[in-house]
């Protein structure tokens, strides 16, 4: 039997092998998927895949940087994910933590280090590099924002990822298989929740979450 199942999402082949291997070095046994967008890793999970660990990459398809990872925590809050990306700047890191996940490696960083980040959060730990300090503060309308965002469904996030993405009620309603009044009921709840009044609004204030450029003064 593994010893771990442990998924691995990028859209880069390169980076798959190359995590992969890295993997397979540090627990021989495991079994381990490789996927390419967001769409393919919630649909392994919801097939009845239960991986000890997700290594995810914030730029892959479907993801919406950090949107992404915020519905993957609100949909399956028991997985363990650790973002695994070329950005090693420490706000992303903070950002993404408060978002839930249980690590953040840095594609820079040598496999030894990947193997210590893998073994601590396997431990149930948090692993993020050394010169990064989680206490201090960013942004403090960002971090409001967040916890604005941690308070919405899985559907919720899900229904604003696409509006995000420019879809309309009628749209998002066939997308999810759902009725126009039930989207319209996500989005009059998406709204109140962070309190503005408009669907512009909103998806300027998850784009403000979600960017991967670093913030301007």
């Amino acid at each position: 039997m593994p010893t771990h199942q442990i998924i691995i999402a990028d859209d880069h082949p390169l980076v798959l092998g190359a995590l992969s291997l890295a993997v397979s070095k540090r627990y021989p046994d495991s079994q381990i998927s490789t996927l390419g967008s967001l769409g393919e890793l919630v649909a392994e999970i919801v097939d009845g895949a239960e991986p000890d660990l997700v290594l995810l990459d914030l730029s892959m398809p479907g993801m919406h940087g950090l949107s992404g990872l915020a519905y993957l925590r609100a949909q399956f809050p028991e997985v363990p994910i650790v973002i695994v990306s070329a950005s090693d700047a420490s706000w992303l890191i903070r950002r993404a933590v408060k978002l839930g996940a249980s690590g953040y490696i840095p594609k820079s960083e040598p496999m030894a280090v990947m193997h210590e980040a893998l073994g601590c959060v396997l431990e149930g730990e948090l692993w993020v590099p050394d010169a990064v300090n989680l206490e201090v503060e960013d942004d403090g309308e960002i971090d409001q924002l967040i916890q604005r965002l941690l308070t919405l469904t899985p559907q919720q996030v899900r229904v604003l990822m696409m509006l995000q993405d420019g879809m309309l009620n009628k749209q998002i309603a066939y997308e999810l298989g759902i009725s126009e009044a039930t989207v319209k009921a996500h989005v009059s709840g998406i709204l109140h929740k962070f309190e503005v009044a408009s669907r512009t609004m909103v998806v300027i204030a998850a784009s403000r979450i979600a960017e991967m450029e670093p913030p301007t003064d």
